[in-house]
């Protein structure tokens, strides 16, 4: 009995003392853009109020599964976290026929941090619709002629331009590119029909006016394009998907530590200076609890994989 009781005082004991030295925040994308900057902001005021340095470091390559894979594989002692994403954690089980790690049993997740919508985009000049239905009914008129662009097979974008499709009756042509930015500066140029783009990509674009939003597939409007009306308000509620960040740490981790850092972040994420910093990426801060946040990945995992089953897209 005592020997079977040991690792769990030891686990125990660990916990009270944690944190008893520096941590690390793996993000698995290539250092710049908005998952690095919400990292590096979040590292640094968590890691001042729990009295160590949260060391950022970006775990590149391999649609985000390097990265994801190692804190997966991590041990369980609150020393090592992960910037999630809904690409490796949502949509990557969904797509890939094989994957060295299953979010909900490798990783322990801690707290949403936050959260923006998809917004379909149009050429202001090359499209004349004003509304998503207008767009609908240009489509159908001339079946097969218009496309679509995303960040790649099997990225959120490909997905949710097939859902859309699906539910509105469209045959559009897929044309991946290796980025958004790619894929919107086509959209620009006309050479590209339409495009689920990230706010901080279009936004700029919808205020010149050379593209035109049609709609965002979050729930409720979103602040950062309170303009622009949802898909369900445009005739298509089951059209709905929101990205995400969120914090993660591997399996097993002890829970005081989970609530004490799934405390810190919340707080964090009330700092004027952070949702400055969230508001220049176009994103909301959320600050969920675990329970929250764990329910919403059961349903956002769900979710993806009926969208990729019914388009049949999946990923070597």
């Amino acid at each position: 009995m005592l020997a079977l009781g040991a690792p769990f005082a030891l686990r125990g004991a660990r916990a009270a003392d944690w944190p008893s030295k520096p941590m690390r925040l793996v993000v698995p994308y290539a250092p710049g853009g908005g998952a690095d900057a919400v990292a590096r902001i979040l590292a640094r005021h968590v890691g001042d109020s729990l009295g160590q340095s949260i060391v950022v470091e970006n775990k590149g390559g391999a649609g985000s599964i390097i990265g994801t894979d190692l804190v997966a594989k991590a041990e369980p002692d609150g020393y090592t976290l992960l910037l999630g994403q809904s690409g490796p954690i949502s949509i990557n089980p969904a797509v890939y026929k094989s994957l060295p790690y299953d979010p909900l049993r490798d990783l322990a997740p801690v707290c949403m941090t936050n959260s923006y919508p998809y917004v379909l985009v149009v050429n202001s000049k090359a499209t004349p619709a004003a509304t998503l239905q207008e767009f609908v009914a240009l489509a159908k008129a001339k079946p097969g002629s218009m496309n679509y662009g995303t960040t790649g097979v099997g990225a959120a974008n490909h997905l949710m331009s097939e859902l859309f499709c699906a539910k509105a009756g469209l045959k559009m042509t897929h044309i991946p590119y290796r980025g958004t930015a790619l894929a919107v500066a086509d959209t620009v140029a006309g050479q590209v029909t339409m495009v689920f783009g990230d706010p901080v990509s279009v936004l700029p674009h919808i205020n010149s006016g050379t593209l035109r939003g049609l709609a965002v597939t979050s729930p409720q409007r979103s602040p950062v394009a309170s303009q622009i009306p949802t898909m369900a308000e445009s005739g298509y509620p089951g059209v709905e998907a929101v990205a995400w960040h969120g914090i993660f740490v591997p399996a097993k981790t002890p829970q005081p530590i989970v609530d004490r850092l799934n405390a810190e972040l919340v707080k964090a994420l009330r700092v004027a200076e952070i949702k400055e910093v969230l508001s220049r990426q176009a994103m909301e801060p959320v600050g969920s609890t675990q329970q929250e946040f764990v329910a919403f990945l059961r349903k956002d995992i769900a979710m993806w994989k009926d969208v990729a089953s019914a388009a049949n897209v999946t990923v070597e």
